[in-house]
């Protein structure tokens, strides 16, 4: 009987979940997304998926909502199952969206927003096309992490311009004058900002020919316009405030970094990080991106206390801390705290899908920065450690990320049986990520950076010679003219890229040094006002070399080096143009 009452009480509880929840207008659907949001950025992510999860089927904003919170774990997971099941939910949610389109749109991809249609449309339909819109976005981004062939790239690439194509007749439909803002204005308005602003900033950032490739050509990316589009929608009280100011704090605090000059707007992300520092004071998120923020201006122990604070603040997304741990690697790294930056660098490689290879090349990088003698943390040996990174290379839409392919790279020398020590790997990869450039406030730590420096030229002279002498004694002239530069000592610094430049032709393997040496020295001259010269030298290493270790990354520099300066003699239709 007790058994009875049992599987009763249990079909009972099946009917009431297998009900469909009481249908809600947008209005009441965008209020309850708003809470979700709130609980998500207080750090409680179960209960956000589950507040959403029961209308998945019947709200475009539900669906929308919990298939973004799904594809940005699986992004910070890089698990395979994660992101097929990510891929499958925003598939669900675009499909539901799609159902909340004006029939008459149905049958194409885009819609005319026409003066005679749109006056038609009604304000639930303008929002799903938003959605739709945003849908078509994301899957294209899983598209490409998920499917090796190039056929993906093609359906990604039609995704992304379909997508753009929503947001641009959105955009203008909502500013002419024969549109009628409904209640819920500020969220339509927010959506389109977030989109708008996304593809302006994004698309500003790539060179011409770039766009080309990817089939942009025509298409407009004035940076300006989406940052202060994206500064809308992260300002005012709409569903999409926060990927709005997560998309800025990533340019201010990373993308202006690592793809640009590195003079990312730490004031503008700290005015942003402000009210929602207030509102959620231990948002794992925010936490993150003040620490980021300290970090960039050289306040390293500050950084390192918050990045701290922010692997204590939850516990249930453990890819959070990997965002922390990576940033804490450097943090010890500027500190030239070899042991700790090790620590990190272990930790990642053991709990983190994302670049094995890159987190075990860190290791050995940071135990080999230890004088000979000193003993290993677990009793590890860089050299065995360097000999396992080629093994530890995956691939990313069918190609090996660039900074896997130059740690494999480096690392090849290891192979031999009495192999040359590479002089200072881990300043090398800090290079990589423009690290020099956050030190540039913190003379003492670039005064560290010179006396290791010191050490490894004292060492190379010690060295007999080999087929990597030159080249890694361009290396340490490169790292050298950075840190002379943050130092003031232009002249110095200018002679560094200079002897880089004049051993073109020596270099046998490091082919990076030369276009990296000119962009160094061009932005050198930019600082110092000889404005033509540093265009000359930019065009030179954006002309001139191809086919080098994270070519890519040197490229985007230039073009945002180029940018900066506004000028461009051999190439001015591509800075029209964008």
């Amino acid at each position: 009987m007790a058994s009875s009452r049992q599987k009763m009480s249990n079909c009972e509880k099946d009917a009431r979940t297998s009900e469909k929840p009481t249908p809600l207008t947008l209005q009441a659907h965008l209020e309850e997304c708003m809470e979700a949001v709130d609980l998500f950025l207080n750090n409680h992510f179960t209960e956000s998926l589950d507040k959403l999860q029961p209308r998945v089927k019947d709200s475009m904003y539900h669906a929308l909502l919990y298939a973004t919170v799904l594809e940005m774990q699986a992004m910070m997971t890089f698990e395979h199952d994660d992101i097929i099941s990510a891929g499958s939910t925003m598939k669900s949610a675009q499909e539901v969206c799609h159902r909340f389109r004006k029939k008459a749109a149905m049958g194409g991809s885009v819609t005319n927003f026409s003066k005679s249609s749109g006056d038609m449309l009604t304000e639930e339909e303008l929002h799903a096309e938003l959605c739709y819109a945003e849908c078509l976005l994301q899957r294209a981004a899983l598209t490409f992490l998920q499917d090796e062939s190039l056929m993906s790239f093609i359906k990604g690439g039609i995704k992304v311009r379909n997508s753009y194509l929503i947001y641009k007749e959105l955009n203008a439909f909502i500013h002419s004058d024969t549109f009628c803002k409904g209640p819920n204005h500020l969220h339509l308005e927010g959506g389109v900002s977030l989109g708008i602003g996304a593809f302006n900033l994004t698309l500003s950032m790539f060179p011409a020919r770039i766009l080309k490739l990817l089939e942009f050509a025509g298409f407009s990316g004035d940076k300006d316009y989406g940052l202060s589009q994206l500064f809308e929608g992260a300002t005012s009280l709409n569903l999409r405030s926060m990927l709005c100011a997560l998309l800025l704090l990533c340019h201010y605090t990373f993308l202006s970094f690592i793809l640009g000059t590195g003079e990312g707007d730490v004031t503008e992300a700290e005015r942003l990080l402000k009210p929602f520092r207030v509102r959620y004071p231990r948002g794992a998120i925010f936490l993150f991106f003040a620490g980021r923020a300290e970090e960039i201006k050289g306040n390293i122990d500050e950084a390192v206390s918050l990045f701290e604070d922010g692997c204590k603040a939850q516990q249930a997304w453990k890819q959070f801390h990997h965002m922390c741990y990576w940033e804490l690697m450097w943090c010890f790294t500027f500190k030239r705290d070899w042991k700790m930056a090790y620590f990190y660098a272990d930790l990642l490689s053991q709990e983190s899908r994302w670049s094995k290879a890159m987190y075990v090349y860190m290791k050995a990088a940071f135990l080999s920065m230890l004088v000979p003698d000193e003993a290993r943390p677990f009793g590890e040996n860089e050299v065995e450690l360097f000999r396992q990174v080629p093994s530890l290379k995956q691939k990313i839409a069918g190609k090996s990320p660039p900074t896997e392919k130059f740690a494999v790279r480096k690392a090849r020398r290891y192979r031999a049986s009495c192999p040359v020590k590479l002089p200072v790997p881990a300043l090398e990869m800090m290079y990589m990520w423009n690290g020099f450039t956050m030190m540039r406030k913190r003379p003492e730590l670039t005064d560290g950076m010179m006396e290791t420096l010191a050490e490894a030229e004292r060492a190379q002279q010690d060295t007999p010679l080999s087929e990597y002498t030159v080249d890694d004694r361009c290396v340490v002239l490169l790292l050298k003219g950075l840190c002379l530069k943050n130092q003031g000592k232009t002249e110095a610094a200018e002679d560094c890229f200079n002897k880089v430049y004049k051993s073109e032709k020596k270099i046998k393997f490091d082919h990076y040094l030369v276009p990296n040496a000119l962009l160094e020295l061009g932005m050198l001259y930019t600082h110092l006002g000889r404005k033509e010269q540093a265009i000359k030298l930019l065009q030179k290493a954006k002309h001139n070399y191809k086919d080098y270790s994270m070519e890519s990354r040197t490229m985007f520099r230039i073009h945002a080096a180029l940018s900066k300066l506004k000028a461009d003699c051999s190439d001015q239709d591509e800075y029209t143009e964008l």
